[in-house]
């Protein structure tokens, strides 16, 4: 069968009349996402180590750190800090924690990595960075982590801002 000229070209017997063919995908993958206050965010694909769904309970609080720190969570024998991201970025609205569920972004840079907690995620999409804008009429303290944005919708001034994680990670404001 496998040596069969029929089985090489695709002309067989159980093969579709037409073959679809598949759109390359446009752009670069990201993950998109809200933080408590309903700000949409991404951070690209290739700076997310994974996405994990996590208890709160898992999540173990530790005392004299920054109030930004929620805890750490142990993820197959890694033990790693979980950070509120939308009071990171200067929200006033503290994430929930009651409820099932939380979703954490675990990013990457060298051996650092950190759990970024949110309120939901939205999906992966390929997002073209040609159309990337510099950010105008953001807060100074969500600035330095802000690598531009996407329009999601000029009449109602809604932006997909997107975030440098390594810029995140390596943040002075862990210390605080």
């Amino acid at each position: 069968m496998i040596g069969s000229p029929d089985f090489l070209t695709g002309k067989g017997q159980d093969q579709a009349p037409e073959l679809q063919q598949l759109d390359s995908p446009e752009g670069e993958l990201h993950l998109r996402f809200f933080v408590s206050s309903g700000e949409e965010y991404a951070l690209p694909a290739s700076g997310i180590r994974e996405v994990i769904s996590s208890s709160p309970d898992r999540i173990t609080p530790i005392p004299n750190v920054s109030p930004l720190l929620l805890g750490t969570l142990n993820v197959r024998g890694r033990v790693i800090w979980v950070a509120d991201l939308g009071q990171f970025l200067g929200d006033n609205t503290p994430l929930s924690t009651d409820r099932a569920e939380i979703p954490v972004i675990a990013i990457e840079d060298q051996d650092m990595m950190l759990g970024l907690a949110i309120e939901r995620i939205v999906g992966m999409d390929w997002l073209d960075v040609e159309e990337i804008q510099m950010p105008t009429n953001v807060p100074d303290g969500i600035a330095p982590f802000l690598r531009g944005e996407w329009s999601a919708g000029k009449e109602n001034h809604q932006f997909l801002r997107l975030l440098d994680q390594v810029a995140i990670l390596r943040s002075a404001r862990w210390a605080a």
